[in-house]
């Protein structure tokens, strides 16, 4: 092990930077903390993506908030999602401590109590700026990873959208899908065939069954209009810092379906609005997914694909995504292998099956001379962790016990008032929370089935009618009288003795 002048020099050149970056604290040996060691991550490499990880209570949600308050002070807007409903507190500077002048001193950096620019997004009926997408939004292939389908099925949700497309029929709302779906092996049957081939009775079963499924979960809140507009996410007060969006999830913990369906929508749509940022100096937008592990557990292979490829290429955007969990085998091996910045809180070693994820967890990091990773990672204290990012060239800088700076912006969430005060200077909400129900696929279909209706109910009537007037006709032909009364004889006869009469 080297000596604390060789690491403070192995500090500062491994962390020295020619452009804009943040400082996130500084460099630890021996448990002792070296004043302006400054631990560094640059701007040009935050598209690279990134980890924050460890056990509950050991720092992980306050680095978040001092990354996104931070780059929200570089102009960079950065979306939240805040499972725990503990986040919302940047918005109002912190009222100091003892402790934090403790640390920041430790550190060798001035402490000024900021609050940032908060825009507070809701995918439910909590209160903020109403998320929403159509369903044609979504898209057939994203729909299908999500509903985890066969391949047949994907084949039938795809008719369905030609279908509504051929037909200019709008698909907002799992409604609208589910309509289509029983018109095409209900009442359009044949319209279907003939344009599009037999659609099994059973296979549309079971997707309506999935959709069903996701609805429980608060689906049918999430699809529908007014879309939300990706571009709202990126924007910059009149001071020059970004916005910092946070989206309400404590409601949905027990719904990871929607929040895995809500996450994919949004980074499809990312991806295909921004434009190409190439070897950009900086992000556009920064989103941190807290309890990431939500996301992947029990997703398909297909929808853990999906994640893969969308990770892998919306960095071309500008856009860096910071996955927030316990462990880092919460993340799955191919998404982890893309994750240029590693921030690693404590770990607890309780059982042998701990101590065997540490000696794991230990090996995601670059060797160090100066520590022994697995032995540091259980020794760390709270607000202290390893660090490792990615330098101006994109080479991996020297590993880094850090105590971590303190966030500038409050520690707590805001008070219900305050929520309020943010809600009501909201020019998103104005835009976005007013319920918008035009026609679509639903109520074109209901018509035109109502219609169809009607009219065989018409033609079936006047069938009846042309039934009743022909059988009159047919028995009052037959009936004798009539015969009698009728015949040539009985008139001439009759009218005979009429015409004498007159005369």
């Amino acid at each position: 092990m080297g000596n604390k002048e060789e690491f403070f020099e192995h500090i500062e050149q491994g962390y020295a930077m020619k452009g804009d970056y943040i400082t996130v604290g500084a460099g630890m040996l021996d448990g002792e903390t070296m004043t302006n060691a400054y631990i560094k991550i640059p701007l040009k490499t935050m598209n690279r993506h990134g980890l924050i990880a460890g056990a509950t209570g050991t720092g992980k949600t306050k680095t978040l908030q001092v990354l996104a308050e931070n780059l929200s002070d570089k102009g960079i807007p950065v979306l939240l999602m805040d499972l725990k409903g503990d986040l919302s507190g940047i918005a109002q500077p912190s009222p100091g401590h003892p402790k934090i002048d403790e640390r920041q001193e430790k550190i060798g950096l001035p402490f000024e109590a900021k609050g940032f620019p908060v825009e507070i997004m809701s995918l439910s009926e909590q209160n903020g700026v109403r998320l929403r997408a159509t369903v044609s939004e979504f898209g057939p292939v994203l729909l299908s990873r999500i509903l985890d389908l066969s391949v047949t099925q994907e084949g039938i949700v795809a008719v369905v959208f030609k279908y509504c497309d051929d037909n200019k029929l709008p698909l907002l709302d799992l409604n609208d899908f589910k309509k289509v779906l029983q018109y095409a092996t209900g009442e359009g049957k044949d319209e279907f065939q003939k344009a599009y081939g037999r659609i099994s009775t059973s296979s549309t079963g079971t997707i309506l069954r999935k959709i069903i499924e996701l609805e429980q979960q608060g689906a049918d809140l999430f699809f529908g209009e007014k879309s939300f507009d990706v571009d709202d996410l990126v924007r910059i007060d009149e001071k020059g810092r970004g916005y910092v969006n946070i989206i309400r999830l404590t409601d949905i913990q027990d719904r990871p379906k929607l929040f895995s369906t809500f996450m994919l929508s949004l980074l499809a749509e990312i991806y295909s609005t921004f434009p190409e940022q190439g070897d950009s100096e900086r992000p556009e937008l920064v989103l941190f997914i807290d309890e990431a592990h939500l996301i992947f557990d029990n997703a398909s292979k297909a929808l853990l694909d999906q994640i893969e490829s969308i990770v892998k290429l919306i960095r071309s955007k500008g856009i860096g995504l910071y996955f927030v969990t316990q462990n880092p085998t919460d993340v799955p091996d191919d998404v982890l292998a893309q994750l240029g910045l590693k921030i690693q809180h404590a770990l607890r070693a309780f059982t042998a099956k701990d101590r065997k994820a540490i000696k794991l967890t230990a090996q995601n990091y670059p060797i160090s001379d100066y520590y022994d990773t697995a032995e540091v990672l259980t020794s760390l204290g709270t607000g202290e962790a390893l660090v490792s990012a990615l330098d101006e060239k994109g080479r991996p800088t020297p590993l880094a016990a850090t105590m971590m700076r303190a966030p500038m912006s409050r520690m707590d969430i805001l008070s219900d008032s305050e929520i309020k005060d943010v809600l009501d200077n909201s020019k998103l909400i104005k835009k976005y929370n007013e319920e918008i129900d035009r026609e679509s696929a639903y109520e074109i279909l209901t018509e035109k089935i109502e219609k169809a209706e009607k009219e065989a109910e018409k033609e079936k009537e006047e069938k009846k009618s042309t039934s009743r007037r022909s059988s009159s006709r047919r028995s009052t032909r037959m009936n004798p009288v009539v015969k009698v009364l009728t015949s040539a004889t009985f008139i001439r006869g009759v009218l005979g003795v009429l015409k004498k009469v007159i005369r």
